[in-house]
């Protein structure tokens, strides 16, 4: 049986040099169910092909809300020439229906308990339109394949926990993954660590720490006592730090390599915390939360959702200077409501007509603001100027060269390594911007 798996190509600037964890996995469950099968994996954002050149008794695509489009147009391209499609991930997930209209065979949610029944149908010529993937234990997953992506990546991102015990309203982990916190036996993780990464990893839960804190501690603990000499960094919420191991967590953290963390703040506004129900994940004291990470020099960015219909044009002015009355990095979304969440129930009657979901990517405006004065176009310019002042390079070097001592050199490295293509990114993007604004 020949199988390819494919990863969308992005709708925006700058190119993430990690390998789209869903195809190795993807992969090597595939060949756990089906040894013999012919495996062909493509990262569209990498590796450009041709929908006409492929070859394969089913072609399998993964797409969020943002890489949906491509991925339709793909897989209408690969039905026209008889290859069947089975379209799966979040988006799918989210919205069955629209994806039936583009796939012979729609897998909504986790893939674990299906994907070997969806390739027994294949194989029989009788794939059904849809197969429900239900929550398992993750005790017996296969490691990720080494070696079927051409591409040579900086970056390779490891789950070790799947799930989201917080309720915030413009957030789908919860609703794809559940409020349930499942984890992997943690010598499957140091294994995959030690044998499928490169000297730094992602840990690519979304929260590396806020749903078990001992459970946490047991992980680093062992990741440290290995030796791999690796460095990390991740998701993290500012509650887990606050509590009465937030020291023993944090020791055992950096211990095992973490230098970065980056942390969902939100808002700069308390009471629009509390509206997206975000409030949990930040503890009683977050400025005091941000402090003890970075003591242990760990860097700290903020994650800040900005442009909601509640918020006004000061919100952007007000991240920066927080950042700077931190003396963190600030990375700076639009608010985007995503199918399957509350929040896209709510802002739904805003959406701008014929809106596409290729702009639902965090850089675009996508709803309608009570505000005349804060139109699309209004907030995306501030959001792109906003940004650019967060990474400009002397704010970069000056940032960078009040990190701890602690944390030398990764940390310091770290920070540069991640804040130069983003600089570079942003200025691209920007640029795209303004010559679509200016036809």
């Amino acid at each position: 049986m020949k199988v390819v798996l494919i990863s969308p190509e992005r709708p925006f600037s700058g190119k993430v040099p990690m390998a789209p964890p869903i195809l190795e996995y993807l992969g090597a469950l595939t060949l756990r169910e089906r040894p013999d099968a012919e495996l062909r994996l493509i990262d569209a954002d990498f590796e450009k092909f041709d929908p006409e050149d492929i070859d394969a008794d089913v072609v399998g695509i993964s797409a969020m809300t943002a890489t949906a489009p491509w991925a339709y147009r793909t897989a209408d391209r690969l039905r026209a020439r008889g290859i069947p499609v089975v379209l799966g991930g979040i988006h799918p997930s989210a919205l069955p229906d629209e994806a039936a209209l583009h796939a012979d065979a729609v897998v909504t949610g986790e893939a674990e308990s299906v994907w070997g029944t969806v390739l027994d149908d294949v194989a029989a010529g009788c794939l059904k339109p849809r197969y429900a993937g239900e929550r398992l234990p993750l005790d017996d997953l296969p490691l990720p394949i080494k070696g079927a992506l051409p591409h040579k990546y900086l970056f390779r991102a490891v789950f070790t926990a799947r799930g989201c015990p917080y309720r915030c309203t413009f957030c789908s982990v919860r609703r794809f993954f559940g409020d349930t916190v499942r984890v992997r036996p943690i010598d499957q993780v140091v294994e995959e660590v030690a044998t499928r990464t490169g000297d730094i990893w992602f840990n690519g839960d979304d929260n590396i720490w806020g749903a078990d804190t001992g459970r946490s501690i047991e992980l680093f603990d062992a990741l440290a006592a290995a030796k791999l000499g690796k460095h990390w960094y991740g998701f993290g919420d500012l509650r887990a730090v606050q509590g009465p191991d937030g020291a023993r967590l944090l020791d055992s953290a950096k211990a095992s390599g973490l230098f970065n963390v980056w942390a969902g703040w939100e808002s700069v506004d308390d009471g629009q915390l509390s509206a997206w129900h975000a409030t949990g994940k930040q503890g009683r004291d977050r400025i005091e939360a941000v402090r003890r990470i970075k003591d242990r020099g760990i860097e700290v960015v903020l994650f800040m959702v900005f442009g909601g219909r509640e918020d006004d044009a000061g919100q952007f002015q007000r991240a920066v200077e927080l950042a700077d009355r931190l003396d963190v990095s600030v990375h700076p979304v639009l608010l985007t409501p995503l199918p399957g969440t509350e929040l896209y129930a709510e802002y739904e009657p805003y959406l701008l007509p014929d809106v596409g979901w290729a702009r639902f990517n965090g850089t675009c405006a996508v709803f309608e603001h009570p505000d005349p004065a804060m139109t699309p176009q209004a907030r995306e310019q501030l959001y792109y100027e906003t940004s650019l002042e967060l990474l400009s390079l002397p704010r970069v070097l000056r940032h960078t060269l009040r990190i701890p001592a602690s944390g030398f050199p990764h940390t310091h490295v770290g920070a540069v390594m991640q804040a130069l293509p983003m600089h570079k990114a942003m200025h691209a993007a920007y640029d795209e911007w303004r010559a679509e604004h200016e036809d």
